[in-house]
């Protein structure tokens, strides 16, 4: 038998590592994701995340016909993004309250579309148990995006950033998120209830009763 050369035997060492830091990275961003506590998905922390996908379920139809109730709800809790005071916030500082958080950027044209409707949606049904946060994730300063905001006349979406695409990669590496717009709504707990991919009329009757089912409201 051929005694493996060197240069074969680092190139396998190389192999490896590449595997072993992709399964790293994976298990890291379901830590930060899932938070400290470790819970997971299915989890008996977000089962009332699972009953409020399965209400809303019947709901998804119309302007947000491609909404994809979650089967397995995720503990999105310990997702993190700037708050309007520009520093670090999690969902878990949401707590009490449903949100639909929007992933969003200036030079995505349908996310520049959909900005009115989901700024329509925080002006109907924005209270103390539900917001709308519209994360921005431009990689500049926050002038280009408050003023593209400014110019179309958004004056009830709260200003939510995050310039280092952090919480873009954690989506993508637990498949919640594929590109801009994403727009996940999430339970009190922090739990994922359903996501939409791509653009929707938010502000929409379908949209205002699905998110309204999920709630536990009765329909108007």
């Amino acid at each position: 038998m051929t005694k493996p050369t060197e240069p074969a035997k680092s190139s396998r060492r190389s192999y490896y590592a590449a595997g072993l830091a992709g399964v790293v990275a994976a298990v890291a961003a379901l830590y930060v994701i899932n938070g400290q506590n470790g819970n997971n998905a299915g989890g008996e922390s977000c089962s009332a995340a699972l009953v409020s996908a399965e209400a809303a379920t019947p709901h998804a139809k119309g302007e947000v016909a491609a909404f994809l109730p979650a089967s397995q709800p995720l503990d999105l809790s310990g997702l993190t993004f700037k708050g309007p005071d520009d520093q670090p916030i999690t969902m878990a500082g949401f707590k009490d309250r449903t949100v639909l958080l929007n992933l969003w950027a200036t030079w995505c044209a349908p996310c520049r579309k959909e900005m009115p409707a989901l700024d329509e949606l925080q002006a109907d049904l924005g209270n103390e148990g539900f917001e709308v946060v519209a994360v921005n994730l431009d990689r500049g300063g926050p002038e280009k995006p408050k003023a593209f905001l400014d110019e179309i006349g958004v004056g009830h979406l709260a200003y939510y950033s995050d310039a280092s695409n952090g919480l873009l990669k954690d989506l993508r590496r637990v498949a919640r998120a594929t590109g801009l717009p994403t727009t996940i709504l999430i339970s009190p707990d922090g739990c994922e209830v359903g996501t939409m991919y791509g653009p929707a009329e938010w502000a929409s009757g379908e949209a205002k009763a699905l998110i309204n089912a999920a709630m536990g409201k009765p329909e108007a």
